[in-house]
């Protein structure tokens, strides 16, 4: 692969400039007129975000390095079939802005664990905040230092853990001086140099393999489908319909970490159109991130591509193919990719930590106190993800099989309490408790597992094999089972506790009301053509 040159890092340069200046010009903007910065402008950006710095930065934060890095790897080991899980996530937005938004906005909370303690209780605040930090480190931070160590690795010369850390401390700078706020505007302009350079790399890579018709053609059998039979060992369908969805319920409709970008938005109407915004985008990876892979599957077939591992397909293709100052700009999007997936996850685990943790244990902190403490908080969490790294390739070939296969062992239980909370008022703290440490003591029994596999036979070897969206869509019955159970066995929730909480016990608020009929019929438009362009999708190939 071909090294940067002088051009290249000069663009890499100006990258950094105009993102800590754009970081800083928007938390200078802000404090402008505020004697005393308060938690909400620090966490939630003051709750003043419109759709499209929210929808931008629900995009932006969630294609981080390991998208790139592992959607690219994937579609190179196994083709399209990856992608299902981003064009899924049209649906769970869509889910999050016309069902969930309107009762957390309603409700005025910071943080998810704080909904779901209005809902049950205390102790199922506790059990999500505990869960959802530890999701962070094995899900989230680890993984994306992880990709953006190969990014430095293969592009630049750089020593992995060098660069890891060099983008480490460079992203937790504008975070911790700017908080959300910084991170919205970032990540609305690093979305622009993330798709200009993934969409470089998809152009110039079908040029080199002849076009679409010869990518069509000269791909392996089933590599351009995006259903796999029922047998396949990574992406079966049965899996796809049942297993996936309880993961993007759960990431896209109760995760801290996106649904902390909806929480800023103004109103309810900003909120869903940011919703329906990033559900268009959300179609763009199988054509930008996956395809490459497959082309550069391709070239490696035609002899004109060298690849180490499936995970490097992206960086080799960037290497290779690119001329001068594309590249450069390409690797500015990759290091667009992998801040603004960081900053937003040091964002909301800093928030997770000092509202429903540091605030818990002294509720009487003041302002200025919480903003310090959010401050502070994330730099053990970076340890603990730096420590991670090396378990990462004991559970899964590829990195974002990786990331999903986690996210199967945590998702279901907190997607089963969430999703039924708000429709049945009849469930209640007991079932809740129960139906999480259930979900808990299962999935990570089946981590466990597949970290010893290898000693394993019998029963529990099988345990250890099941397809991991497989094993969501059963610990999902499960959980479900077990929350209505012992729900129907023990007394209702007080009437007061669930108010607002539930469809069957809330009214309109005013505010929602307010919304015109026509921003109504607009929404629902743009809402039908994200189900038609995925239904075009999915027929296509």
């Amino acid at each position: 692969m071909r090294q940067l040159t002088g051009l290249d890092w000069i663009i890499i340069g100006a990258y950094f400039v105009v993102i800590f200046a754009g970081a800083i010009w928007a938390t200078l903007r802000e404090r402008r007129d505020r004697l005393e910065e308060t938690s909400a402008d620090y966490f939630l950006a003051g709750r003043n975000a419109g759709w499209f710095i929210v929808g931008a930065s629900l995009f932006a934060s969630n294609i981080g390095s390991e998208h790139l890095v592992g959607l690219a790897g994937t579609g190179a080991a196994s083709g399209l079939a990856v992608a299902q899980f981003e064009i899924l996530a049209s649906f769970f937005l869509l889910l999050l802005g016309w069902v969930f938004v309107p009762f957390y906005l309603r409700s005025g909370v910071f943080t998810m664990p704080e909904f779901l303690e209005r809902r049950y209780s205390p102790a199922a605040r506790w059990y999500l905040a505990g869960i959802s930090i530890l999701g962070y480190v094995l899900t989230k931070i680890s993984v994306t230092i992880f990709a953006g160590g190969i990014v430095f690795e293969a592009l630049m010369g750089i020593d992995f853990w060098t660069g890891a850390l060099v983008v480490v401390l460079a992203t937790g700078a504008y975070t911790i001086f700017g908080g959300l706020r910084a991170v919205l505007v970032t990540d609305a302009m690093q979305m622009v140099v993330l798709l200009g350079g993934a969409i470089a790399v998809t152009v110039i890579g079908l040029g080199a393999v002849g076009g679409w018709g010869e990518l069509v053609a000269t791909a392996p059998e089933g590599f351009m489908d995006l259903w796999k039979p029922a047998t396949d060992p990574d992406f079966p369908w049965t899996g796809i319909l049942f297993g996936a969805p309880i993961l993007g319920i759960w990431y896209w409709c109760t995760d801290q970490f996106i649904v902390q970008r909806v929480l800023s938005a103004r109103d309810l109407s900003q909120g869903r159109r940011a919703t329906v915004f990033a559900g268009i985008l959300k179609q763009l990876p199988l054509f930008i991130f996956v395809i490459p892979g497959v082309i550069a599957y391709v070239l490696v077939q035609q002899g004109r591509l060298e690849l180490g591992s499936s995970d490097q397909a992206l960086p080799a293709l960037i290497g290779t193919l690119l001329p001068v100052g594309v590249r450069g700009l390409v690797v500015a999007g990759l290091l667009a990719a992998l801040m603004s997936s960081l900053s937003s996850v040091f964002n909301s685990t800093s928030t997770l930590i000092t509202w429903d943790i540091y605030r818990e244990l002294r509720p009487n902190a003041s302002e200025q106190r919480l903003v310090w403490v959010g401050r502070i908080s994330t730099a053990v969490l970076v340890a603990f993800g730096l420590l991670w790294i090396p378990l990462m390739e004991l559970i899964s070939g590829t990195l974002y099989v990786y990331l999903q296969s986690v996210q199967a062992y945590i998702a279901p239980p907190i997607a089963a309490v969430f999703l039924l909370g708000v429709f049945f008022k009849r469930l209640n703290a007991q079932g809740a408790l129960a139906s999480l440490l259930t979900g808990f003591v299962l999935g990570m029994g089946r981590l466990v597992a597949e970290l010893n596999k290898g000693y394993l036979d019998g029963w529990l070897l099988g345990y250890a094999d099941i397809n991991f969206l497989h094993f969501a869509a059963l610990l999902f019955v499960i959980c479900v089972a077990v929350l209505v159970a012992v729900s129907m066995v023990t007394p209702p929730p007080p009437a007061a506790q669930i108010a607002g909480l539930t469809f069957q016990t809330t009214e309109p608020a005013p505010a929602e009301e307010a919304i015109t009929a026509r921003a109504k019929r607009r929404d629902l438009v743009l809402t039908g053509l994200v189900v038609a362009v995925v239904a075009v999708i999915w027929l296509y190939f």
